[in-house]
């Protein structure tokens, strides 16, 4: 029998320490290897710790509720395999479940700790997450201490706070303008009576912060092609039907773009690329960055990781899972790192193209149109005649320090040749 620590995990790049919410198990009971060990909260996401190795929960060192830094040990599991990693065992191996490359992980902002007013008599633990939800929405602690909680020991969950806020939801969340500090430029804006003030919320400021940084970095070029996806969108209303019957899961748009992006992506190599100062690093792997939009109105970036091995019907179910769970903030910290190339579905909102802003340290970025019928000269044996067609335009914005107006060109052209050449008899 060995013994082997198991420690807090590294959640993100700036995240440095962790709340433990509840143990999933207990003393003296048996765990999986991957099996979910305990819940741990971040100002970012509540998320399920899974272990490395199967054994024996012997020991918990750290108590519900508990601030833990990153590294430090919450738990000892006896092994089967005879390796030890406490103090007087003679292995250095340490077991860090849930931690992805600190490189994969995209920048965060710093943790900021978060106090809530201690009036009045609620004594119920917080998870940090709550917290920030709670100080984003200016909750006072006495309508905090009103919010049923389904959590373990009344607990109050996000899904608790999320529900409470769309109940209160209605009245618009002002800011005094006597609280306001100065603008950041050091110039007071104009500001009347009549004027509504809105802080940006965390993610707000993140994407704000993340999309200048790339506008600096990035010599942006965007460059349109439209494409007639007319046999597409046949195909896809003649076997939406029964591909939901049999899979369980809607027949969507976007992971048909995908498939023709990563296939682009195969014929023009030097797309998958990111830059290392004076270095051009090719990705091995083609992982899609999908942009979801969230009911708050911001965008985040889920991954699917090798896309180019998936089949159509894979991919479909990765696109509406990653939706999903980024939609319910479900997401876990490498799911939304290590991408290599990302689109941007506007069609979705209406928009038939856009100009969108590349996700760093990638070099491209597509942006989907609306797919809308309009008159179109078709050619024929018998001549050219005008018809009705489904078209849309794709927006390829690129990095043009390394990619050149040919081949950024080029790649969305062949983007727009897969789709219009779909095999509008393909079984799926």
């Amino acid at each position: 029998m060995g013994r082997v620590e198991m420690v807090m995990p590294k959640m993100g790049e700036s995240i440095m320490e962790g709340t433990i919410l509840t143990w999933l198990k207990k003393v003296g009971d048996p765990i999986e290897q991957d099996e979910s060990v305990l819940e741990v909260a971040t100002d970012k996401v509540d998320t399920e710790i899974p272990s490395e190795h199967a054994g024996i929960l012997a020991e918990i060192l750290a108590n519900e509720g508990d601030v833990v830094e990153v590294g430090k040990p919450i738990a000892v599991i006896e092994t089967t395999n005879g390796k030890s990693t406490e103090p007087n065992g003679h292995s250095t191996q340490v077991d860090r479940p849930y931690q992805p490359k600190e490189q994969d992980i995209p920048p965060v902002a710093e943790v900021v700790p978060i106090v809530l007013p201690t009036e009045g008599q609620d004594d119920r633990f917080y998870s940090p997450l709550v917290k920030n939800i709670a100080k984003q929405e200016h909750l006072g602690s006495e309508e905090l201490a009103n919010i049923p909680g389904t959590g373990k020991n009344h607990r109050v969950t996000k899904k608790d706070i999320l529900i409470y806020l769309k109940k209160r939801a209605g009245l618009p969340i002002r800011t005094p303008l006597s609280d306001l500090p100065p603008a950041s430029s050091g110039t007071m804006l104009p500001i009347s009576g009549e004027d509504e003030i809105i802080e940006m919320d965390r993610m707000r400021k993140m994407i704000a912060e993340r999309m200048l940084e790339s506008k600096r970095i990035s010599a942006h070029v965007t460059s349109f092609v439209e494409a007639d996806v007319t046999g597409l969108v046949f195909w896809r209303n003649r076997n939406k039907s029964s591909f939901k019957e049999r899979e369980g899961d809607n027949l969507t748009f976007t992971p048909i773009f995908i498939e023709a992006v990563v296939k682009a992506i195969a014929d023009y190599p030097m797309i998958n690329i990111s830059v290392d100062g004076d270095r051009i690093i090719r990705k091995k792997d083609i992982n899609i960055g999908m942009a979801v939009a969230l009911p708050s109105g911001n965008l985040i970036v889920p991954v699917i990781r090798n896309a180019d091995q998936l089949s159509l019907v894979g991919l479909t179910k990765q696109v509406n899972d990653l939706a999903k769970r980024a939609r319910n903030n479900q997401l876990k910290p490498d799911e939304l790192s290590g991408g290599t190339f990302t689109i941007s579905n506007v069609g979705s909102f209406g928009n038939v193209m856009g100009t969108p802003i590349i996700m760093q340290p990638q070099v491209g970025i597509l942006a989907l149109g609306a797919i809308v019928k309009k008159p179109s000269v078709i050619e024929t044996s018998y001549g050219d005649a005008i018809g009705i067609r489904h078209k849309m335009f794709l927006s390829h914005s690129y990095d043009h320090r390394v990619v050149d107006g040919s081949l950024g060109g080029m790649f969305v052209r062949r983007v727009a040749d897969y789709l219009e050449r779909f095999d509008s008899n393909r079984t799926i």
